[in-house]
């Protein structure tokens, strides 16, 4: 079919190939592109859930401390 896009550097209508339910196939350069955007989103999420459990392992450490200034030992609960 007849894609109109940018690709190669040119803005034209392209002659493309798509699937049976009207999806355009992606080229090697798009599909790489999209597996490194995705890889990159994956990449950033996994660095938020650092963070957080950071957060967390901070906040224990803080409630912790707060117990044993009460005389509790928070190992024992």
């Amino acid at each position: 079919g007849i894609w109109q896009g940018r690709f190669v550097n040119s803005e034209l209508p392209w002659l493309r190939w798509w699937d049976n339910q009207g999806h355009l196939l992606l080229s090697g350069d798009e599909r790489a592109e999209q597996e490194s955007q995705r890889a990159e989103q994956e990449r950033q999420r996994a660095e938020q859930e650092s963070q957080r459990a950071e957060q967390e392992r901070q906040r224990a450490d803080r409630l912790a401390e707060r117990l044993r200034q009460l005389d509790i030992d928070p190992d024992t609960m």
